[in-house]
């Protein structure tokens, strides 16, 4: 009988205007994806920069898409992975990377490997994550909790840092044990992702009306209504370069409106209203702080046309 050999793991990028770091996530790829084989694919989402140049000269193996547009990220996902499912004998489980990751060896070999475990509730691990640490070391809050009113509600009276040391009061989760040892989430940040062929079937697309931010969360929580779990795998470690939202208020308000906007797809009209309400309260409480970011997406909460289902920044 002739063995038979499983089809690759396929490393999905998006990029756009990524060539200042494109080289580093490049140069640590075949560290970091020891012990699997893997082929890279990457969407290039009409960058203005030598992105694509970068890749053709670093990475001549690699699968290039060029989208032709700012599609967003969650496009691009869908573009590589149906570029990828054209290789010859298609592609195994899929690793999402941002290219301002850096993984540290052996990384991937971990992720894939905790992919599929069963879980008590009957759930099985669809998406595995690792512990991110910033540029100085230090672990980075990447899990998060389902939105609720009472979540927006204790984001938005005593932060969102504070508040989540209790799961009633916060989406994000910042207890330190929570990142010592393996860990259920109900998602976590986007920027690498390790998802089972189980899951990547289950799921389908990704949703390209979210085109940044929020189309990770739609993503794992679909995933989990489906029976496929995030799980944290401490053991896997990867450094992230990126933060961008926190600082830029276009960017920031996109988060915010794409918060109540997948929350609204997911909840009643009354839970719904009393989410907007608590979203905007907090925006409006750090606004009166002279916050831009906040001021702008106060403004873009206070628009009916603002909250439509639209994609684009």
């Amino acid at each position: 009988m002739t063995p038979t050999t499983a089809p690759p793991v396929a490393v999905v990028a998006v990029t756009w205007n990524s060539q200042a770091v494109l080289p580093g996530f490049l140069a640590t790829l075949p560290q970091a994806m020891a012990g699997t084989e893997w082929r890279l694919v990457v969407a290039d989402n009409d960058s203005a920069d030598d992105t694509v140049a970068v890749l053709k000269e670093q990475a001549p193996e690699a699968t290039v898409v060029q989208t032709g547009r700012n599609a967003g990220y969650a496009a691009g996902i869908n573009a590589a992975l149906a570029a990828a499912a054209q290789w010859p004998g298609g592609h195994g489980p899929v690793l999402v990377c941002n290219p301002d990751i850096r993984m540290e060896p052996g990384c991937a070999r971990i992720l894939m490997d905790a992919l599929d475990a069963p879980l008590p509730d009957g759930s099985r691990v669809g998406i595995a994550v690792p512990r991110l640490v910033d540029e100085d070391g230090t672990v980075a809050y990447s899990l998060r909790r389902e939105s609720s009113v009472t979540r927006a509600l204790g984001e938005a009276l005593i932060g969102n840092r504070r508040a989540g040391r209790f799961p009633r009061w916060s989406e994000l989760v910042t207890d330190p044990a929570a990142y010592a040892a393996p860990t259920r989430a109900d998602w976590a940040t986007g920027a690498l992702l390790a998802l089972s062929r189980a899951c990547v079937d289950a799921c389908g697309s990704w949703d390209e009306s979210f085109f940044l931010y929020s189309e990770e969360t739609e993503y794992c929580l679909r995933a989990g209504d489906l029976g496929f779990a995030t799980r944290l795998v401490p053991e896997a470690v990867a450094s992230h370069l990126g933060g961008d939202s926190k600082v830029s208020p276009r960017l920031w308000t996109l988060l915010t409106l794409n918060r109540v906007r997948l929350f609204r797809r997911r909840n009643n009209a009354a839970a719904s209203a009393a989410f907007h309400a608590a979203v905007l309260l907090r925006e409006l409480s750090r606004a009166a702080l002279a916050r831009p970011q906040s001021r702008m997406a106060a403004r873009a909460l206070l628009s009916p046309a603002k909250l439509r289902e639209t994609p684009g920044p």
